[in-house]
């Protein structure tokens, strides 16, 4: 029988990380699950430190060839999921023990047309240390029709559904909307406009992952262009959902992803230390 969960790992040069991130999806305590994890032609030891895990039963390793951004990755390795559900956990993040638990359960609860769970989770530097607790999902909370949350998304001029760690859908949904979409910074929540559309989002208001920042990171190189990216996903936001998300929306979205752009650059120009790479160990 195939499992019904399916946690999907897409790792590029997270040798420092990787083995942290995958116990943390081992270690849960909802076991009906499968780990697949693919490593994008890394060159400091990925492949090498993903081989811990090979010969436990739950997990499946594999390579993608060179090219093709996080995309191609994130799409190869979602491809090969079997499971109900779909989890993507990029290859330097944790969840916390009682994710699936939790959020399995919290779509069960809230029945067929659940597509999309979302938490809200913590923000960590290079070395794991919590910088920010608990953020995300905005006024979001319990069981809300998926347009009016893309809407809520919009309107706040940033992601409030978190990066994939914080998200577990429906696979079907997923393969519906055409996988994961080619939107750069704006990757993952354009690919949730997707699946919204489709039916409910649950919003679980408790930190139940970590997402760690660091200058390392492709959403950070990305940085300049998050605003012009943020206003492009508003456009499609009201393209998939025109009834309910206004060309006011969208004007006001643009005007708050600016402000939220400069809002990042200061930050990390003030925790830039603690963004820094991991310290060597000899």
């Amino acid at each position: 029988m195939n499992p019904r969960v399916s946690v999907v790992v897409p790792a590029y040069n997270n040798g420092d990380v990787i083995e942290q991130t995958l116990r943390s999806i081992l270690d849960q305590t909802f076991q009906d699950f499968e780990l697949i994890v693919s490593d994008h032609a890394s060159s400091d030891g990925t492949w090498e430190a993903m081989q811990k895990f090979a010969d436990d039963p739950r997990v499946r390793l594999e390579r993608t060839e060179a090219g093709g951004g996080a995309r191609r990755n994130w799409n190869r390795v979602s491809q090969l999921a079997t499971g109900e559900l779909i989890k993507l956990v990029c290859g330097d993040d944790l969840i916390h023990p009682t994710m699936l638990e939790e959020q399995v359960g919290a779509m069960d609860a809230a029945g067929e047309r659940a597509v999309l769970v979302a938490s809200q989770r913590d923000l960590i530097d290079a070395r794991g240390e919590v910088f920010v607790k608990a953020r995300g999902l905005g006024r979001l909370d319990g069981v809300v029709p998926g347009a009016k949350a893309l809407r809520a998304t919009v309107r706040s001029g940033g992601n409030l559904f978190g990066e994939p760690a914080c998200v577990l859908m429906r696979r079907d949904a997923l393969e519906k909307a055409g996988w994961w979409q080619d939107l750069a910074y704006y990757i993952d929540a354009g690919s949730y406009a997707h699946v919204l559309v489709q039916g409910d989002m649950v919003a679980l208001r408790r930190s139940l992952a970590s997402f760690r920042v660091s200058t390392s990171q492709w959403s950070v190189r990305l940085m300049r262009s998050q605003a012009k990216e943020a206003a492009e996903f508003h456009r499609l936001a009201r393209a998939l959902a025109p009834e309910t998300i206004s060309a006011a929306d969208v004007r006001l979205g643009d005007v708050r992803a600016q402000i939220l752009a400069l809002q990042r650059r200061a930050a990390y120009l003030v925790l830039g230390r603690r963004m820094s790479a991991l310290p060597s160990t000899d």
